[in-house]
């Protein structure tokens, strides 16, 4: 996994015409893009089952959050748009796990859970973090940039791929547009 996070780096890809069907511009009001996303959110697929390990060494899998609203978020500690969007994700994490929603950071740092685990202190993340590996990031179909982040549904299907950025406001419309 080395070869792929060096010749990924953190660039995100340019957005498709796909991924702009599935989601409003960042410029919209975050109710349009709730009331767009609540209407236009295709299913993508079931999503892979998986089991990885938290950087505390247990072990959490995609069986572990049935019925939930999940935001898988593919990331690393040294990629500066990744660490733009945790404090939207803790702030979100705060807001709605009481409606169901967990956010799940998959770190493809090469050091290892001692340094995701430094990280997390620092930056006082409130949501699981595994530590991916290749296996799971094939089972995604390949993460041709991170941050690239799933949105998965209460019974398990993928909603929306996000590759790259997006305005937390807007990205929080479409993961309450499943609750």
């Amino acid at each position: 996994m080395a070869a792929f996070l060096l010749t990924l780096g953190c660039k995100p890809k340019a957005e498709t015409a796909a991924d702009a069907a599935t989601h409003a511009s960042s410029a919209e009001a975050p109710a349009a893009v709730s009331k767009v996303a609540a209407e236009t959110l295709p299913l993508l697929g079931a999503a892979p089952a998986w089991t990885l390990k938290k950087i505390d060494g247990t072990a959490l899998s995609s069986d572990d959050l049935k019925g939930k609203v999940v935001v898988l978020d593919f990331w690393a500690t040294w990629c500066p748009p990744c660490r733009a969007e945790i404090p939207g994700y803790v702030e979100m994490q705060k807001k709605l796990e009481s409606a169901g929603v967990v956010i799940v950071g998959v770190s493809l740092d090469q050091k290892g859970p001692p340094v995701v685990k430094s990280f997390a202190e620092k930056y006082a993340i409130n949501y699981p973090l595994v530590m991916g590996d290749d296996a799971v990031v094939q089972a995604f179909g390949g993460i041709e940039a991170i941050p690239t982040t799933f949105l998965i549904d209460r019974d398990g299907q993928v909603r929306h791929r996000k590759v790259g950025m997006m305005e937390h406001a807007d990205y929080e419309a479409l993961v309450t547009s499943l609750l």
